[in-house]
């Protein structure tokens, strides 16, 4: 016996939701939380540096890859079985990572998390399009999007929080309790969801082997390329190795097109890019999603390199971008409810995302205050919030009912393959940038105290803006040095010229440093701009589609 979604209480939609919102939470949540954990975890496991990098890579390639997999597997066999593996499979990975003894099995483990947080993304704006007709989708649609921006922001902070006060474990365990409250839900209220086959779909194999053998050596590309010369983990972009995996994946591309129109049940139905709208929003959430991530990560590092402030308060600063992407998040799929248009709000918000951008460019300078930046980051919130939620339901909205899973995944894969793409490029710029300009404007090393030498050897940048995380802390360094003066044998009179020559040497460095930093999260922003303005100029051309009361063209899926 079946049942259709709209004759389901509110009640039971509702708390649906809440489970596919906290699963949704904890994915994105892992994309970042390791970021402010992750020297910790390099120290208590003597993990090498040029292994350190996997553990955020693992993570982010594994769930990239799978999204467009786990969205055809959900459309074939239903929202509530994949969503409940997934979960199972990144509470499992959750709780490796925590007990963990080793940078090898830490890293497998991410990869286990990835493989889960990949279905977890999916899953979950899929279900509202399955319960919700288009018309009321744009209100949790925002609520959905407010929670993965949300998440984005504060992972670094409560990273640092619970590995500050508890143990880096934590940030792995801390999913746990979370999962178990949305697995409750899930299984306690939320329906099947299963769609009614006259033959059930299989899994095209074939053509999943080809996607993963496309994105994968890209992801890794992407992830471990770097400046010529940058002392990060990885290799130089036009080393043999980046041009292996780069080359490597177009065959993979190639493969992956061939099959896909060729098999019965693609994975992902190239029919759809027939769709205007489905063509136009998937380029334009690529396009997005690359200033998206690429320059939110530079903000706290700012406000430690330049501001000054510590490395745990920065995590508060972003507290103003959060505001601004929750409060834009939830109010425009409010409005787009009301209105039953979303093309308006996109380009809204984009017009701000690029005046944000450009507001930044223009007027970041080394005498900013934690005041100045968080009327910006506001701002910018507000211009970022809206684009996930709305691009999401302008796509779903112009497919066929029975295809919601495989476009959802869509609009999820290009937008992280955008945001993979788009720090590897925004990072790299930083990194040259910062380099060349450190380079031009520091003192030479005869002139520096010994302290701060080793330092600035290392602080040439790096690829993806990795060694950016290490603080110029001069009052340390001063500290260092009159330390060393002190214990130096030498009359008093000596040492207080040695400290003052000291100190002038450091606060010369510091004063190139912050500059340096400053000129590079400057052309950042001009990047972040320019795609920006590209995201809104594609989106100029995104069709507007009435949002009915129903689904359009066909049945929504039956419920046991």
């Amino acid at each position: 016996m079946f049942s259709e979604p709209e004759s389901l209480p509110i009640g039971q939609k509702v708390a649906t939701m809440i489970g596919a919102l906290l699963g949704l939470f904890l994915a994105a949540l892992d994309q970042t939380i390791v970021a402010t954990a992750g020297p910790f975890i390099q120290k208590d496991l003597s993990i090498e540096p040029g292994l350190y990098v996997w553990i955020t890579t693992a993570y982010l390639v594994a769930s990239t890859v799978l999204v467009p997999i786990y969205g055809k597997l959900s459309d074939i066999y239903g929202r509530r079985r994949v969503l409940l593996v997934a979960i199972g499979i990144f509470l499992a990975g959750s709780l490796a990572c925590g007990v963990s003894q080793s940078a090898a099995q830490l890293i497998a483990f991410r990869a286990v998390q990835g493989i889960g947080s990949a279905g977890l993304f999916t899953s979950a704006f899929a279900i509202v399009a399955d319960l919700f007709p288009p018309a009321e989708r744009g209100k949790w649609q925002g609520i959905f999007g407010a929670a993965w921006g949300v998440s984005s922001v504060v992972g670094p902070l409560l990273g640092g929080v619970l590995t500050q006060h508890l143990s880096w474990h934590w940030t792995f365990f801390v999913n746990l309790p979370i999962g178990a409250v949305a697995v409750g839900l899930i299984v306690s209220k939320m329906p099947p969801l299963r769609r009614v086959h006259e033959k059930r779909p299989s899994l095209d194999v074939l053509g999943a082997a080809a996607l993963a053998m496309a994105t994968l050596p890209l992801l890794l590309a992407l992830s471990l390329g770097h400046a010529e010369g940058a002392s990060a983990n990885g290799w130089a972009w036009m080393s043999w190795q980046i041009m292996a995996l780069f080359a490597t994946s177009a065959v993979g591309i190639v493969a992956f097109i061939v099959i896909e129109k060729r098999v019965t049940n693609p994975i992902l139905d190239f029919k759809l890019f027939r769709i205007k709208t489905f063509a136009v929003g998937s380029l334009a959430t690529f396009v997005v999603g690359s200033a998206f991530l690429g320059a939110i990560v530079f903000l706290p590092l700012f406000m430690v390199n330049v501001v000054g402030l510590s490395a745990t308060s920065s995590g508060l600063t972003t507290t103003p971008l959060t505001f601004g992407i929750v409060a834009a998040n939830v109010l425009s799929g409010q409005m787009v409810s009301k209105l039953g248009s979303y093309k308006g709000l996109l380009i809204g918000s984009l017009v701000v995302q690029v005046a944000s951008f450009a507001l930044l460019a223009v007027t970041l300078s080394t005498s900013e205050t934690q005041l100045s930046m968080s009327l910006k980051m506001v701002l910018l919130g507000i211009g970022l919030g809206p684009s996930i939620p709305l691009f999401t339901l302008a796509i779903q909205t112009s497919v066929p009912v029975q295809q919601i899973g495989v476009a959802t995944a869509a609009a999820t894969f290009f937008r992280q393959m955008g945001t993979t793409i788009g720090i590897a490029i925004i990072g790299t710029i930083f990194a040259t940038s910062f380099a060349g300009t450190l380079q031009r404007d520091m003192p030479k090393p005869e002139e520096l105290p010994p302290q701060m030498r080793e330092m600035m050897q290392r602080g040439g940048g790096a690829g993806g803006g990795e060694d950016t995380r290490i603080a110029f802390d001069a009052k340390a360094i001063a500290a260092k040095a009159d330390a060393a003066i002190d214990a130096a044998p030498m009359p008093d009179e000596v040492k207080a010229a040695a400290k003052q020559n000291a100190h002038a040497a450091i606060a010369k460095v510091h004063g190139a440093f912050k500059q340096a930093f400053t000129r590079s999260l400057v052309n950042v922003f001009w990047i972040s701009l320019v795609i920006a303005g590209i995201g809104l100029l594609i989106t100029m051309f995104l069709p507007q589609l009435p949002l009915r009361a129903g689904p359009p063209g066909q049945r929504p899926p039956a419920i046991d």
